[in-house]
């Protein structure tokens, strides 16, 4: 039986708009995630206390770590509609242009955002793959289940792993440029984009994603060099 899809999501509006409004959910829960783990810089106490909290939200109304997955459960939701709607856009422009355009002028700067958000989109799911296996289900972790989060985290980016740094570090630039490209597409496909927002917006958009950039490389980094440990 074929799956009802409402006409508005087929339309390219509504794709935009279900682009727009995941990655909105999803740059909540990015900048959510960063704030938590910035506590690691308050010591393995608060660190390890925020992880507990996480899988205690709402006990006893509620059964242990319901919150929580019903949390993984939207994000989840929002990462597969994100990513069905992109590719159903790119699939649409390139079925609308079967014959490549030939000027040059517009190739540079929007080719180049194009190809970042294309291929930056690669890296980051593989990233969150990895980022699941290792501190969610502890199975690249080198301290596994038994250790507390805050081991867990300084054991992943030990000096003698400099490269699972670098890995992180790479991933995490990407989301930003992602995340700079992505809220700006999004203030122009929800309407918010004027001639006298135009600035602000612009501004807005790369100080959200330099703020997350920093915010999660800062962890990684300052294990690795020993200003955490």
């Amino acid at each position: 039986m074929a799956i009802a899809i409402p006409a508005i999501y087929r339309s390219t509006i509504g794709k935009k708009a279900v682009m727009a409004v995941t990655g909105g959910i999803l740059v909540l829960y990015l900048v959510a995630h960063m704030i938590g783990n910035l506590k690691i810089f308050l010591g393995a106490e608060e660190f390890n206390h925020y992880a507990h909290w996480l899988r205690t939200m709402g006990e006893p109304a509620v059964p242990h770590r319901t919150v929580l997955t019903l949390i993984e459960v939207v994000l989840g939701a929002s990462v597969v509609l994100h990513m069905w709607s992109a590719v159903s856009l790119a699939r649409r422009a390139s079925a609308a242009r079967p014959v490549k355009y030939r000027s040059k002028k517009k190739s540079h700067a929007q080719g180049y955002a194009t190809q970042t958000m294309r291929y930056g989109g690669v890296i980051i799911a593989v990233y969150v793959i990895w980022h699941l296996l290792d501190l969610t289900f502890f199975v690249v972790n080198p301290k596994g289940a038994d250790a507390t989060p805050y081991e867990r985290m300084v054991a992943d980016f030990d000096p003698s792993r400099w490269y699972i740094t670098v890995w992180y570090v790479v991933a995490i630039l990407l989301v930003g440029l992602h995340l700079n490209h992505g809220i700006w597409s999004a203030f122009q496909t929800l309407g918010l984009r004027s001639p006298r927002s135009h600035n602000a917006l612009r501004s807005l958009a790369g100080t959200v994603a330099a703020l997350v950039t920093l915010g999660f490389v800062a962890v990684p980094v300052s294990i690795t060099f020993g200003w955490v440990s």
